[in-house]
């Protein structure tokens, strides 16, 4: 019997691992700063855990964790003083049947958004790596670069235009192509 509950652990911990990113991208739609969503991903986990004899596995692993975050996010944004009036829990579920409604076009615009990246100049890419997956701060940025910090901010806003009119384009070239 102490095997197979290893098994069902080993098991969760591999589902749960592959989705996490996911699970994070699906919470920072609600709540922007990536801290506190890794911390409302962390909960999602030990939450899941509790449950995970009531899953069934015949549904979509990554639709049911969905499910745990929308929970645990919902209870952070009650709970915690600085995000308590960002989002009502009106809002807060509009926004997960929405996202819920969209996931395959943003599964796409995330591809498109890889590629985009990928076409970086090796400067703007590490500038936007170094803050959106490595959490620099612009000050960090500045001293690192040896730039101001209104120039960090620029070249952020500059690079984001770039790589949404990347994605617009790459989108369009996709939509022509399936008619």
């Amino acid at each position: 019997m102490e095997n197979s509950k290893f098994d069902s652990h080993e098991e969760f911990m591999r589902r749960f691992l592959e989705c996490q990113r996911g699970l994070l991208r699906y919470v920072m739609c609600f709540v922007p700063n990536a801290h506190d969503a890794r911390d409302i991903v962390q909960n999602t986990a030990v939450a899941m855990w509790k449950k995970h004899d009531s899953y069934d596995s015949s549904q979509p692993f990554q639709s049911w964790a969905s499910g745990f975050a929308l929970n645990e996010t919902r209870q952070f944004l009650r709970t915690n003083q600085r995000w308590k009036h960002f989002l009502d829990e009106e809002t807060v579920l509009l926004l997960a049947g929405r996202r819920e409604e969209l996931s395959d076009e943003l599964d796409e615009r995330r591809i498109h958004l890889r590629e985009c990246l990928r076409a970086l100049p090796e400067t703007q890419r590490v500038v936007v790596e170094s803050y959106y997956f490595h959490d620099q701060t612009v000050e960090n940025l500045s001293e690192i670069t040896g730039r101001s910090v209104e120039a960090i901010y620029k070249s952020l806003q500059r690079i984001r235009s770039v790589l949404m009119k990347c994605v617009q384009r790459r989108q369009q070239a996709t939509f022509g192509a399936e008619r």
